[in-house]
């Protein structure tokens, strides 16, 4: 009895007996479900080091492993897969899943919404993490911020947009949101995988892709079959997410959940560092060796018509769920204190540059 009594302590407190009797910490286990490619570069980097970073701040009490989308065959499954408990873990983006809540649209970005620094400071000072948890309760999940690429670009176009006719039945990949806008506006919307947006931009199954950036554009391909490379309103700053199975994050010790909590919150925002380095040197040679790529910006009668439509938008989603409506209001009257911060200080450096 007294045996057993001591098993039971060791285990309540992460400790085991080895086979001679020694006690041993225990080793925990996470499976984490990614939408990206194996060996994806920025994106899936910010999971190689959140399983390095937990590895080695736990001193190996605590490991990942990672199954990328050839492992598990759904990019775009993995809300699914952690929900359900298939998967411990997912790292992916909130935006995807529109479908299964509307409410988690908000966070990974808004367009015409908050940058990337003004975001991180919703999420961990102004309520944003609160909030989506919030969300995500519903679904036995925790959600946290999971890397930013920084503001992103408009896409990729075979066609020069001119107005808004040239809108009117054109096919993009584009999610979230911004989808949404470019629905209202006549244009015809999908969200397709990172790994068959090439395919389908050079077969015509879409006319425009929206990727990301720079940092990741280049190496996908798409100046190679669309002249038009279009400046961003879409996504000012859009941050991954890191999902968590509830119930198995309860089963960890606290020590190993705040190793956990920490590592992902180094990991995202390490990502966002090397996005905005990569993006910076992309930009530069597309600048030297792609002359030809054709940087675009929407015309103001065209971004007009999206603001009015997203604001037309968010209207509705605020007066068809009180939920929806505590997530804009929220967005909304952070944005109001930070934006006038953010054009005191680099906006009013940046102006201050120009000749």
């Amino acid at each position: 009895m007294m045996l057993n009594r001591i098993v039971a302590a060791c285990l309540a407190a992460g400790l085991m007996l080895s086979a001679g009797g020694v006690l041993a910490e225990k080793t925990y286990h996470l499976r984490l479900a990614e939408t990206w490619p194996p060996n994806y570069p920025i994106l899936g980097d910010a999971t190689r080091n959140l399983k390095k970073t937990v590895e080695a701040m736990s001193d190996g009490r605590l490991k990942i492993s990672i199954d990328s989308k050839n492992k598990h065959k759904a990019p775009l499954g993995v809300f699914d897969m952690v929900k359900g408990g298939q998967y411990d873990m997912g790292h992916s983006a909130s935006y995807y899943w529109k479908g299964k809540d509307p409410n988690t649209l908000f966070f990974t970005t808004m367009p015409f919404g908050m940058t990337a620094p003004e975001q991180y400071g919703w999420f961990y000072y102004g309520g944003g993490m609160e909030l989506m948890q919030k969300v995500y309760a519903r679904h036995g999940m925790l959600s946290f911020p999971g890397g930013n690429t920084g503001s992103q670009m408009g896409g990729w176009f075979q066609k020069e947009i001119n107005s808004l006719d040239d809108l009117q039945g054109l096919k993009i990949r584009i999610p979230g949101f911004a989808g949404e806008v470019f629905a209202k506006l006549g244009a015809k919307p999908t969200n397709i995988p990172a790994g068959e947006l090439y395919t389908a931009l050079e077969r015509g199954t879409v006319d425009a892709v929206e990727w990301v950036g720079p940092s990741l554009d280049l190496r996908m391909g798409f100046h190679k079959i669309a002249p038009y490379y279009y400046t961003g309103w879409q996504e000012p700053a859009a941050e991954l997410q890191f999902l968590v199975n509830r119930k198995k994050w309860d089963t960890l010790p606290p020590d190993l959940q705040e190793i956990l909590r920490v590592a992902m919150r180094a990991s995202a925002y390490d990502m966002y560092a090397q996005s905005y380095h990569v993006s910076a040197e992309n930009w530069h040679l597309i600048k030297k060796d792609y002359p030809d790529i054709q940087i675009k910006t929407f015309p103001r009668e065209v971004m007009n018509a999206m603001r009015k439509a997203n604001a037309e938008l968010l209207a509705e989603r605020a007066a068809a769920d009180p939920l929806a409506r505590e997530i804009i209001d929220a967005q909304a009257a952070y944005l109001a204190i930070v934006r006038e911060w953010t054009a005191i200080s680099d906006q009013a450096y940046l102006n201050s540059l120009v000749d």
